[in-house]
């Protein structure tokens, strides 16, 4: 039986964790609701947006403060992924006011979600050169190390990031990636369960420390993991395509083709949920259902070999 296997990393530049200053800026009473929203931690990025421009048209502001408008509205832009006027918000950041750490993390982020590795890390450095304790840079520079395959570099930075602030989740499952690429699952399986407790709803910890624990070949924690991944994000098709994959690993092939049926409920686009449903229906005598989601898969992937060679061991033309 032979499985396609998911291997869920974080997200990119997106585990790198972000510096949003919640700080007051002077303004009027009038103009309080619209500026609050620039470093309110519960503004939304088109809130955030709106309140940071209200403050740099205004022209009011200089230096210090006039670097925060500009660092928080890049920081909005850059959750929306409007990379290129994220960074040009954030060189008038530095420009503003240059000795600003928080800025140039910020920039080396976007750099990072365009693929510009080497320019994250020279933005980081000078946010640690200004801050020789920033947690957040430090993690980010190791996300970035660990994009640029330099794992011992990498978990250097995060042992530092944790250092500096222990409750730093991303820093925990950060390291624990780099762990699992090195094929330490015990060290990789103790810093995930770290970040869970620390964030004990992040489904993408579970699916990580899952992960470990499959390729560790415990196949009952793994899906013991997968299953609190649906229980904390139920619409999310990652958690049900590795736990159905451990279910058929166990012969439970009822169970895995249900967990195939929510994955693919939530993601029809992904080829090896069919490949890995027609495994289970093969194995549980559906050869119509089996066929089906072989040439399914096949459909969004003619490239999967798996498939192709299912349909022609079946007897039937891929």
């Amino acid at each position: 039986m032979a499985l396609t296997l998911f291997a869920f990393r974080r997200a990119g530049a997106g585990s790198a964790a972000v510096c949003l200053v919640l700080a007051s800026l002077s303004v009027g009473h009038a103009e309080t609701i619209t500026a609050d929203a620039c470093t309110s931690a519960a503004s939304s990025p088109d809130e955030r947006i709106a309140g940071c421009t209200a403050i740099i048209d205004r022209g009011r502001e200089a230096g210090r403060a006039l670097a925060v408008a500009y660092c928080n509205r890049g920081f909005a832009l850059t959750e929306k992924r409007d990379l290129d006027r994220a960074m040009g918000d954030l060189d008038l950041a530095i420009r503003a006011d240059d000795t600003y750490a928080c800025s140039y993390s910020n920039r080396g982020r976007v750099w990072a979600f365009k693929g510009d590795f080497d320019r994250a890390i020279a933005d980081y450095d000078e946010a640690i050169r200004r801050d020789p304790a920033f947690a957040i840079a430090f993690n980010n520079r190791g996300d970035a190390w660990v994009h640029k395959g330099m794992l011992d570099r990498a978990i250097a930075d995060f042992d530092t990031a944790i250092k500096f602030d222990p409750h730093n989740a991303h820093a925990y499952g950060n390291r624990g990636f780099a762990w699992y690429r090195q094929r330490n699952y015990d060290r990789a399986i103790a810093d995930y369960t770290q970040q869970i407790r620390i964030t004990p709803d992040d489904a993408l910890a579970y699916i990580n420390r899952g992960n470990a624990f499959r390729d560790m070949r415990d196949v009952e924690h793994a899906a013991a993991d997968y299953g609190e991944a649906i229980r904390v994000a139920p619409t999310d098709a990652r958690g049900w395509r590795n736990r159905g994959s451990m279910r058929l690993y166990m012969g439970d092939f009822k169970g895995g083709v249900a967990d195939y049926d929510q994955a693919i409920r939530f993601d029809p686009a992904d080829a090896f949920s069919y490949n890995n449903r027609g495994i289970g229906r093969r194995e549980k005598g559906d050869r119509r259902g089996a066929i089906e989601d072989f040439k399914k898969a096949l459909a969004l992937r003619p490239d999967l070999a798996t498939a192709r060679e299912a349909l022609r061991a079946m007897g039937v033309a891929p």
